[in-house]
């Protein structure tokens, strides 16, 4: 695994694009400058990695385009020593942003074997503030709860009452809601059973699934 010259260019030239398209989270941007992204895909779209663009990454999964990992990122309003919970583990790339700025990191993922080389490629990696549990996310982790911030990176038709339950108050949680499109949504619980909803923009996930796909 390496990081070269050529890749932190890619990096440089990848930030400044985000921040021509409104991103303005400097801890967001210096994650992500900081983060290799060719390292959670295959070799095969290396060339591919500081483009603004989704790409697979099996198990009819993407690593989410740049610019969504940030915009979630720039919502979540991520603070130093946060416990957040990410449902959707995918790649890796978006725990490993919100690690970067600080966060302790709780991430579920429903596909065993996405969990499986995530997890391995965090011990290659030697990521810290990042536990990974193979699960339903629509379950969350209640064990673990409350969180300070909850991310969703799939697209709901509906947030999961059991997830705004263990949001702490005066959490937020970002997630997109929306079926073949999705809104970006930024929920803050303010009070026991009471959530303050703005959305942003539309973007496209894929879907947030019940259940769970063991490794075969």
């Amino acid at each position: 695994m390496k990081d070269t010259y050529y890749h932190k260019g890619m990096r440089k030239k990848l930030v400044q694009q985000l921040k021509s398209k409104g991103i303005e989270d400097q801890r967001v941007l210096e994650a992500i400058g900081a983060i290799p992204r060719h390292f959670f895909l295959d070799n095969a779209f290396e060339e591919l990695a500081y483009e603004d663009q989704a790409l697979p990454i099996g198990n009819e999964q993407t690593i989410s385009q740049p610019y969504t990992v940030a915009f979630q990122t720039q919502l979540l309003e991520v603070k130093q020593g946060e416990k957040i919970l990410e449902i959707g583990t995918g790649s890796g790339y978006q725990a490993c942003v919100l690690a970067a700025m600080g966060a302790k990191v709780y991430s579920i993922e429903r596909q065993e074997a996405l969990h499986l080389w995530t997890v391995e490629l965090f011990h290659k990696m030697g990521v810290k503030n990042v536990r990974c549990y193979f699960g339903d996310g629509y379950k969350g982790l209640p064990k673990k709860a409350p969180f300070d911030k909850i991310l969703l990176t799939a697209g709901a038709k509906e947030i999961p009452e059991q997830l705004k339950e263990q949001l702490k108050i005066k959490g937020k949680m970002v997630a997109p809601v929306g079926e073949k499109t999705q809104e970006m949504y930024q929920i803050t619980r303010v009070a026991e059973g009471e959530f303050i909803f703005q959305v942003y923009g539309k973007f496209k996930f894929v879907p947030f699934k019940r259940g769970v796909n063991k490794k075969k």
